[in-house]
């Protein structure tokens, strides 16, 4: 029962550590590319 959830805790915080860095990068991404438009509209 114990090793289920530390196996269960550690998944959970591996996926939202991921989760994390795939919102961040999407982020970016998105900032990026309002800077192209920006730079397109001057």
């Amino acid at each position: 029962m114990k090793l289920t959830a530390m196996v269960l805790g550690a998944l959970f915080i591996g996926l939202a550590l991921a989760g994390c860095n795939t919102i961040h990068g999407v982020g970016k991404d998105i900032e990026k590319g309002g800077e192209a438009i920006q730079r397109a509209v001057k």
